[in-house]
């Protein structure tokens, strides 16, 4: 009973994306217009860390597009919650025996479908930064942008379960995602950063995700895997770990 449910309100939250064209539009165009414009606008070239030849900007900013589109999925998907409340829908879910936690599950699940499949389509574009990710990789790359959507999702809804304005929700989302965002390496990397920012660097779980997928992404076919791929792997699952159980948590909580 609680995985019908969880999976039939994944699926509403699919639907519902596929049926707002502008949604569709306005998630896969904009990180990749932002990748275009600013990777071609803002350096030609850079000194990029596990690169020994200076590498164009395009191909540097190539992986923290990808994190943004995991970003901007979570924003979507999680702000449907404070929506389902408003409407009504919510609290009718929340009078069923496990709706709390079919409520969490399904927006969590719905949250990475979506997040891996538009990850995935603009992994599609990789050779045009030079990067050719062979199967291997990509079975490696599915991994970590699942994880990452799933502790993405879940630390949007970690922020929009409480809250019953969408004005109020998109303010502590440019408050929380934007800085991590920012801070993951994905637009500069942490050598000649300021110490204070390489340390909230260092502090960064989304850091240890930016470098996975680009080191994975670098891989060509023949070649090993980045040797710090499984400490990458081991911060991010035991960040999307403590943010899931807080969702646990906080959608237990009866007030």
């Amino acid at each position: 009973m609680f995985m019908q449910a969880s999976t039939s309100l994944a699926l509403r939250e699919i639907v519902r994306f596929i049926r707002q064209k502008n949604r569709v539009i306005g998630a896969m165009a904009t990180p990749v217009l932002f990748w275009f414009l600013l990777g071609s606008g803002v350096g030609r070239s850079l000194v990029a860390p596990g690169f020994r030849e200076r590498t164009d900007y395009l191909t540097y900013f190539f992986p923290g597009i990808v994190l943004l589109i995991i970003l901007f999925t979570a924003i979507f998907s999680t702000v449907s919650v404070i929506e389902d409340r408003r409407e009504g829908f919510l609290q009718g879910v929340l009078v069923a025996p496990d709706g709390r936690s079919a409520i969490l599950f399904g927006k969590l699940i719905g949250g990475t479908l979506l997040a891996v499949f538009q990850a995935l389509v603009v992994v599609l574009l990789a050779p045009y930064s030079d990067y050719h990710p062979d199967a291997r990789v990509l079975f490696y790359l599915i991994a970590i942008i699942s994880i990452l959507a799933v502790g993405l999702t879940a630390l949007g809804f970690l922020i929009a379960w409480p809250m019953d304005s969408t004005q109020g929700f998109h303010a502590l989302i440019n408050l929380f995602f934007v800085p991590l965002w920012f801070l993951s390496g994905a637009l500069f990397p942490s050598a000649g950063a300021a110490e204070w920012i390489r340390t909230l660097m260092r502090l960064n779980p989304l850091s240890y995700g930016h470098e996975a997928l680009q080191g994975l992404l670098a891989t060509r076919p023949g070649m090993p895997l980045p040797a710090d791929l499984s400490h990458d792997f081991s911060i991010v699952c035991a960040s999307t770990l403590l943010l899931v159980m807080a969702c646990a948590f906080q959608v237990s909580r009866r007030s």
